[in-house]
């Protein structure tokens, strides 16, 4: 049976801030950088093995895989496909924002100027089909938009479910094929 685990970025300034990321690059915080550290010392601790990282192209996610490939000796790599979804308009507006709430229902349409959820989900579901098909095993480092289509991937989730579905800074989750 092969694993897979994903691993959402350390924290951001706009993260404390109550704001979305999408695909702006914002930088981790101090604390950010600290979180990345931890996980790297949580997964030799839980002897976690892994072939490669794959990480975002974002410095968020780019910084946390690299921390943490400094600390657990796997060598890390960049994947384009897991940057966080474009929210358009809703970039850098609130994340518990009424319209953008809204607007996360809507699966088919582009947010403006953005990306559909389906787009993201074919992007995602395609690496995930590619990382099985490998019999290698990979920690993903990403976002949390990322983390929803993951979990999809893997569970039946009502779209309710999927829209309020999250990932805390720096948490490991591990799937199982």
């Amino acid at each position: 049976m092969g694993h897979v685990y994903f691993v959402r970025h350390g924290q951001t300034v706009w993260n404390v801030e109550n704001k979305i990321c999408g695909a702006t690059d914002i930088a981790l915080t101090e604390l950010g950088h600290q979180q990345a550290i931890e996980t790297g010392k949580t997964i030799l601790e839980q002897g976690i093995k892994a072939d490669e990282i794959l990480y975002s192209p974002l410095v968020r996610a780019k910084d946390t895989a690299l921390h943490i490939s400094e600390m657990t000796g796997i060598p890390a790599r960049e994947e384009p496909r897991l940057k966080e979804q474009n929210f358009g308009k809703y970039e850098s507006t609130a994340r518990d924002g009424e319209k953008f709430q809204e607007a996360k229902k809507q699966f088919v349409c582009r947010y403006e100027g953005g990306e559909s959820m389906l787009h993201l989900a074919q992007r995602i579901y395609n690496l995930l089909d590619e990382v099985k098909a490998s019999d290698k095993t990979y920690i993903l480092v990403a976002h949390n938009g990322i983390a929803r289509v993951v979990q999809s991937y893997f569970h039946e989730m009502t779209n309710e479910e999927y829209a309020a579905f999250g990932v805390k800074n720096c948490a490991v989750v591990e799937y199982q094929w």
